[in-house]
C-alpha cells in the first residue's frame, strides 16, 4: 500500500490514465491473439508483469530528483555501448527476425537497445543543455551529429527500425534546442545525397524491407505480404470489427506477428475503425499532454527530457500503424504500451515514470513560488 500511495503523489493524471488504457487494451488484445489456447497465456502475462515492473521502476526513479543524472554522461554514455554490444557476446546474443538484436538469458530474451533509448534521451539532453548555444551554426549541428552517431551507427548495423527511433529522439530535441532551421535543411540535403551509398552497405534483410516498400504490389518480396493481409484484416474489420475475440484473419493465422507488429492490425479487425481512432485518440492525448508537461518545466534539461520522450512515442505510433497501413516500410518497431513484448514494456513505462519525475518536480516548484 505504501509503494502505491508514494506512486500515487507522482503520478500525472492524464498520462497515467492514457498509459493504463493502452496496457489494458494491450493485454486484452494479447489475450485475444491466444484465446484458441487460453486468454492467460505466457504472452499476456509476460506482458503484464512487465508493466508491473515498470511501475516499481518507476517508484524508484521517483525517489530522485531528475538532475541526479547529470554530470555523468561519460559512465552513460560507455553504458549505452556496452549495453549495444551484448549482442555479440557469444551464447548471449541470438538473431531474431533477421537481425542480431537480442540477447538470451535462457528463461527470456531482452533488447538491450530499448534500455539505450532511455539512457541516450538522457545523454541528449544533457549535450543539448550544455552546448545550447553552439547550435547556431553548421559546426555545432556537426558536433551534436557526432555525439550521437557513435550510438546510432552501432545499433543502425543491426537493427534500422531501432535506429530510426534513435534519430527521431535526436531529431525532436535539436528542434526544441532551437538549431537554425536553414542549418538543418542543409545538413538533411546532404544526408539525403549519401542515402543511395548508404543502401549500398545495408544487411540484406534492411534493403529487402525497402524493396519491398518500393514495389508493395510484389508479393514475392519479404514484408509485403505480411502488410497485404493486415489490411485485408483492417479492411474486413469496418466500422465497428467483428467483435473482440471473434477475428477470422487472426484466427486463421493470416496476420504476421498478431501480438507484435501487426496489433493494430488484430485490433481494427476485432474493434473496427471506431476502435482504432479510441485507441489513436488514446495516444493524441498522451502526446498532447507531454507537451504540455514541457511547457510546464523549471529548466531546459527536464524540458528535454520529456522531449526525447516525446520523440520517441511520436516515431514509434507513427511508423507502426504506417507499417499496418502499408505506408513505411516493415521496420519492426513496437507500438508504445500496445504492442506484445516485455523489454518494450519495461522501457516504454520507464519513460513514462521519467517524465513523471520531471513533471512533480516542476509541481512542486511551482507551488513554492
Amino acid at each position: 500500500m505504501i509503494f502505491f500511495k508514494e506512486l500515487k503523489k507522482k503520478i500525472d493524471i492524464v498520462t497515467g490514465l492514457c498509459v493504463l488504457f493502452l496496457v489494458s487494451t494491450s493485454v486484452l488484445m494479447i489475450g485475444s491473439t491466444h484465446i484458441s489456447t487460453g486468454f492467460f497465456g505466457r504472452d499476456t502475462l509476460i506482458q503484464s508483469v512487465s508493466f508491473i515492473l515498470g511501475l516499481v521502476g518507476c517508484f524508484i526513479i521517483s525517489k530522485f530528483h531528475y538532475s541526479t543524472f547529470k554530470g555523468h554522461w561519460k559512465v552513460l554514455y560507455a553504458l549505452s555501448i556496452i549495453l549495444i554490444m551484448l549482442v555479440y557476446v557469444p551464447g548471449l546474443g541470438i538473431v531474431q527476425g533477421g537481425s542480431r538484436a537480442w540477447i538470451s538469458l535462457g528463461f527470456i530474451t531482452l533488447q538491450p537497445s530499448e534500455f539505450v533509448k532511455i539512457i541516450f534521451i538522457l545523454l541528449m539532453a544533457e549535450y543539448l543543455e550544455n552546448n545550447q548555444d553552439e547550435l547556431y551554426n553548421f559546426k555545432g549541428l556537426i558536433k551534436a551529429v557526432l555525439f550521437a552517431a557513435p550510438i546510432i551507427l552501432i545499433v543502425l548495423k543491426e537493427d534500422l527500425g531501432t535506429a530510426l527511433v534513435f534519430s527521431s529522439i535526436w531529431l525532436f530535441m535539436i528542434f526544441y534546442a532551437g538549431i537554425d532551421l536553414k542549418i538543418i535543411g542543409k545538413f538533411f540535403a546532404l544526408l539525403l545525397a549519401f542515402i543511395p551509398v548508404a543502401y549500398l552497405f545495408m544487411a540484406p534483410y534492411q534493403k529487402n524491407r525497402i524493396d519491398a516498400f518500393l514495389y508493395p504490389e510484389n508479393l514475392s518480396l519479404p514484408g509485403n505480404y505480411q502488410v497485404f493481409q493486415g489490411k485485408v484484416a483492417m479492411g474486413s474489420g469496418g466500422l465497428f470489427g467483428k467483435g473482440l475475440f471473434n477475428g477470422t484473419q487472426k484466427e486463421l493465422d493470416f496476420i504476421p506477428i498478431q501480438t507484435s507488429d501487426f496489433i493494430f492490425s488484430v485490433l481494427i479487425e476485432e474493434l473496427g475503425f471506431i476502435g482504432g481512432l479510441v485507441v489513436i485518440a488514446a495516444f493524441t492525448i498522451l502526446l498532447f499532454r507531454l507537451t504540455q508537461i514541457v511547457r510546464e518545466c523549471v529548466d531546459i534539461y527536464g524540458a528535454m527530457i520529456v522531449v526525447g520522450v516525446i520523440g520517441m512515442f511520436s516515431f514509434q505510433v507513427f511508423e507502426n500503424i504506417a507499417m499496418n497501413m502499408g505506408l513505411m516500410p516493415v521496420t519492426g518497431i513496437t507500438l508504445p504500451f500496445l504492442s506484445y513484448g516485455g523489454t518494450s514494456m519495461l522501457s516504454c513505462t520507464l519513460s513514462i515514470g521519467l517524465v513523471w519525475n520531471v513533471a512533480s518536480r516542476a509541481r512542486g516548484m511551482r507551488i513554492r513560488l
